[in-house]
């Protein structure tokens, strides 16, 4: 049995791309650009005035000059068409292009305007006041993006504002869901006494949702050594396999028997975490990675954020996630000597991490309302109310 941090290594190890691809701007919200991207002119493209007000010549405030003449009025999207005179200035409105015969902005509340003429009321001030210069955000041929990153609402506007409108993209995995199980039945249907609804399907396809992947295939295995190895030998054709429960000790826990049969290398058997312990996890010869989760819901959900996600991250070049720390609100008790895993809410100001109720790892409720899921170290006792806990964003 070894630790979630040595398995996240194992499978981090065995990352590889997917492939790439070319997309319109359009569709490219939440996949992952494999960059680099590169400036095609320089931003601001012109000096930008940052205020609206006047722009002149600061060598004129200096000589001591406070009214000037206004002989034009510049607009965004516009372009001056006279020149500067001594004593002259501009009327210029913010995102308007300054004229290269002048050199600051004075704000129009540091101003008195009357007819054709404006006085400046406060003292000079420095070159370039309120004007953002020519290229000094981004210069042409400048790399803005240099490794790849997800395509979230803020890099979709910076790559509009470079007129990116074809990029290029990590393929996304071909991903095949298996869920197991007697006793499970289709979400749709009425269970019987002794079934349970099909809920960690729709789980998985959730989560997988957030990478903007669909599975490729899917297909439930009763507890029966020859369906599960059918399913199997078509699921294979996949880049990356998730299965949900039939993974522990139990007599009708076939799955790791029958992927070993099917040409499944083992990777790791068992975690020293909870909930999630009894996860499996291997490889087969065409390279296609098999996750086996535990079938309890939050077993299920801890499986794929410590596991699945990291392996995705890496796939596609991403950095690792690394935990963050925040104080629990309420004492948390030890109760097992490994990893624990529980839901908490990030909420207050100053930010602390509530824990969400949750009856044992088969709570359908998984820790519902939750927004993270904190760690609770093997080697820590109880935590005291106040003390910095690690956790992971959901």
């Amino acid at each position: 049995m070894i630790s979630y941090l040595e398995a996240q290594k194992i499978l981090i190890s065995h990352a590889h791309s997917f492939g790439s691809g070319t997309i319109s701007l359009d569709r490219a919200d939440g996949r992952v650009l494999t960059g680099p991207i590169r400036a095609d002119r320089d931003y601001p493209p012109f000096n930008r005035a940052t205020m609206d007000g006047y722009a002149l010549r600061l060598a004129e405030l200096l000589q001591g000059i406070r009214e000037f003449k206004v002989v034009e009025t510049i607009f965004a999207g516009s372009a001056a068409t006279r020149q500067l005179s001594a004593g002259d200035c501009y009327r210029i409105m913010t995102g308007a292009p300054v004229p290269v015969d002048a050199d600051m902005v004075v704000r129009r509340e540091d101003t008195m305007e009357e007819g054709s003429m404006m006085r400046v009321l406060n003292e000079p001030g420095k070159p370039f006041l309120n004007i953002a210069r020519r290229g000094e955000d981004i210069c042409e041929g400048d790399i803005v993006i240099d490794s790849p990153c997800i395509c979230e609402p803020a890099i979709i506007g910076l790559l509009a504002s470079l007129g990116q409108k074809e990029l290029t993209v990590a393929r996304r995995p071909r991903v095949a869901l298996v869920t197991t199980g007697d006793e499970v039945v289709p979400m749709e249907m009425q269970p019987g006494p002794t079934q349970i609804r099909n809920s960690n399907r729709w789980l998985l396809q959730s989560l997988l949702k957030k990478w903007q992947i669909e599975p490729w295939f899917y297909e439930h295995a009763p507890d029966d050594k020859v369906s599960l190895k059918a399913i199997l030998g078509e699921a294979l054709k996949a880049d990356i396999i998730i299965l949900c429960g039939g993974v522990s000790a139990g007599d009708a826990d076939y799955v790791p028997e029958m992927l070993e049969a099917s040409g499944v290398t083992r990777l790791f058997h068992k975690l020293a975490i909870k909930p999630g312990k009894p996860v499996w996890c291997g490889i087969s010869d065409g390279n296609t990675m098999v996750f086996a989760l535990p079938g309890n819901p939050f077993s299920c959900l801890v499986g794929f954020i410590l596991l699945i996600q990291p392996y995705l991250q890496a796939c596609f070049g991403l950095p690792a996630p690394a935990p963050l720390s925040l104080p629990l609100a309420a004492l948390k008790r030890k109760k097992t000597p490994l990893d624990e895993f529980f839901p908490v809410r990030v909420h207050g100001s100053p930010a602390r991490l509530h824990e969400v109720s949750l009856n044992g790892s088969g709570d359908i409720r998984l820790g519902m309302q939750a927004n993270a899921l904190a760690l609770h170290p093997a080697e820590t006792g109880d935590i005291p109310q106040g003390d910095f806990v690690l956790y992971y964003g959901l």
